[in-house]
């Protein structure tokens, strides 16, 4: 993609993610997540009723007066978007590709973390890391994000969710904020999640297309795996092939669900033949109600 093309485009999709911004997390984004902890904010003298362990021995031996550590909560948050490009990301039946939500829903979080002053970053995976974009505040770095995001050409078309949380503990050794998008068409990460949902707020965005779910009567027709370069000649004519297919999905959408239950953390689930906005939404009022 030329330069100019690229720019154009980032443009666009930060003009068309602006309303998103301003309506799913104005006034709304600190409310919703926790900082890392609490911070040093000043030293005061001794009042009945603190508490004893936050009284400061060397200041009240130099003044000869009983003193204590004032803290409060730290609120400036580290953001990473995990994010999902491995050849099962180029999938779509409807007018977008999962990849295309995708970075959308990247740039939206990557410029609400802009809005309120918070450091964002990036984590870019197949089966393993791609591009690694560290934390840093501001629009020039929030747009070099989504810059990267639509040019990106990943090296690998195959997954591993466990390779992107391994190097995220890695990386990250301070609490953040991480939000892992993908469609998750992968196992083997559970102990992974459970790992980094300990050591992070982390919520899991999965993109889903109906067509994943259910199988069109459409006759003979040849299924290519982008990730392994397999196809192979499907009957959806045959009641039994769709069913099959069907109960396939519900059984991954069951083991899906209960990692994230038994992990304890979140998930919101985009349909990408709708508007995100409804569940986003939703999973963000349902953030914020909960604290």
């Amino acid at each position: 993609m030329e330069t100019k093309e690229l720019l154009k485009k980032v443009r666009q999709l930060e003009i068309r993610t602006r309303g998103v911004v301003n309506q799913v997390f104005s006034g709304e984004y600190h409310s919703v997540f926790k900082g890392r902890g609490m911070e040093f904010s000043e030293v005061r003298e001794y009042q009945p009723g603190d508490e004893i362990r936050t009284i400061d021995w060397n200041v009240t031996a130099r003044l000869n007066h009983p003193f204590v550590k004032v803290f409060e909560e730290e609120r400036e948050l580290t953001v990473l978007l995990l994010v999902d490009l491995s050849g099962s990301q180029f999938f779509g039946s409807q007018a977008s590709f999962k990849r295309d939500i995708a970075v959308e829903l990247s740039a939206i979080l990557a410029f609400s973390a802009m809005k309120n002053n918070d450091k964002v970053g990036a984590v870019l995976f197949t089966d393993r890391i791609e591009k690694f974009i560290p934390p840093r505040k501001g629009r020039t770095h929030a747009l070099r994000i989504v810059r990267e995001l639509l040019s990106f050409a990943p090296e690998s078309p195959r997954t591993s969710l466990s390779a992107a949380l391994e190097y995220l503990n890695r990386v990250q050794k301070k609490r953040a904020i991480v939000f892992l998008i993908s469609d998750f068409a992968d196992t083997g990460y559970e102990q992974a999640l459970r790992i980094a949902g300990k050591r992070h707020d982390l919520v899991g965005i999965v993109l889903l297309d109906p067509r994943e779910r259910e199988l069109p009567p459409f006759g003979l027709v040849a299924f290519h795996d982008a990730e392994t370069g397999r196809e192979r000649w499907v009957d959806t004519l045959d009641p039994a092939v769709r069913r099959a297919h069907a109960a396939s999905w519900v059984s991954t959408y069951r083991r899906r669900q209960s990692v994230f239950r038994k992990s304890k953390l979140d998930a919101v689930e985009i349909p990408i033949d709708r508007s995100y906005m409804k569940p986003l939404t939703d999973f963000f009022q349902r953030r914020e109600r909960r604290w």
